[in-house]
């Protein structure tokens, strides 16, 4: 299984960006899909998650209200439209693909990684 993440940038404390994560190599829409991110010297942490079938949605409180994750099984994609953005959102961040159909918050519901993709957000 391949994920390719991309979408970052730099942009100003406000700003929006939008991820995308492109996967191949099994069947997309059997599985759940994640993004988590992680900054300089931390963990990496869980952001978003989505159910296989795309109706279920999870964030992590810091970003709920502001960032939206979506998919789309006819094109294999995941995005994370990151809107509001703050300077603690800084980090890079990763695609993930799950080991069920189901919602996972930790990295070890996760079996497949994308390579990450930088956001940074300046003040």
């Amino acid at each position: 299984v391949q994920l390719q993440a991309s979408g970052g940038g730099s942009v100003q404390a406000g700003d929006s960006l939008r991820l995308s994560c492109a996967a191949s190599g099994r069947t997309f829409s059997s599985y759940a899909m994640g993004w988590f991110r992680q900054a300089p010297g931390k963990e990496r942490e869980f952001v978003a998650t989505i159910t296989a079938s795309g109706v279920g949605t999870y964030y992590t409180n810091s970003v709920k209200g502001r960032f939206i994750i979506s998919r789309d099984n006819a094109k294999n994609t995941v995005a994370l439209q990151m809107n509001s953005l703050k300077p603690e959102d800084t980090a890079v961040y990763y695609c993930a693909a799950g080991r069920s159909s189901a919602i996972a918050t930790v990295t070890s519901g996760y079996a497949y990684w994308g390579q990450g993709t930088q956001v940074t957000v300046s003040s």
